[in-house]
């Protein structure tokens, strides 16, 4: 299936999901995540809930995180030219949503992608060989782009994989593993 309706397919699937199951969901992939052995590094980046878009609820990831005293990463982003910027999340961190209702941090400690050990990636649909497809707009890969190699790369979703995912590019980095409520899935 071609990325455009695997896009439409999948907004339109987590648009059925009720509040309730967004919230069971997203508590059962965390769980899912304690499965993973990568609680032994130290900054983690994690995507912050677009409500309105029925994304997993990452704040039982972030309360995980920062019972394990992790160093948590969250990014602002450029719609300009699709760039992201990425700041410690600490105690005194202002958060404001933008025009797309993402939240994002005003300001902050800025971290470099190159200090990412573990990233946790959103996503609308994924295939069985760590292809993903997100909102179109290229922010995770141009960000991943920029991480070290050996960096995890973890989508979240809701839903199981397509068998393929047509369109992919060069430019497209695959994911490590993919966490549904479940099951982890690993691609290498």
């Amino acid at each position: 299936m071609n990325k455009s309706l695997l896009r439409k397919k999948y907004k339109n699937l987590r648009q059925q999901l009720s509040h309730t199951q967004v919230d069971d969901y997203s508590l059962a992939i965390a769980n899912q995540l304690l499965k993973l052995d990568i609680w032994d590094k130290s900054f983690y980046h994690v995507f912050l809930t677009i409500e309105e878009q029925k994304e997993i609820n990452t704040d039982y990831i972030l309360n995980i995180l920062a019972g394990k005293d992790k160093n948590i990463i969250i990014s602002k982003s450029h719609i300009e030219d699709f760039s992201m910027t990425h700041f410690l999340l600490t105690d005194n961190t202002t958060l404001k949503k933008s025009k797309y209702n993402v939240p994002e941090p005003v300001d902050g400690i800025e971290i470099q992608p190159a200090q990412l050990e573990v990233v946790f990636i959103p996503l609308l649909a994924y295939d069985k060989t760590g292809n993903r497809v997100g909102y179109g707009k290229g922010f995770y890969d141009r960000f991943l782009a920029q991480c070290k190699p050996e960096t995890l790369k973890i989508g979240l979703s809701f839903f199981e994989a397509e068998d393929d995912i047509f369109e992919t590019s060069e430019n497209d980095i695959k994911l490590d593993y993919c966490v549904t409520p479940e099951q982890v899935i690993q691609f290498k």
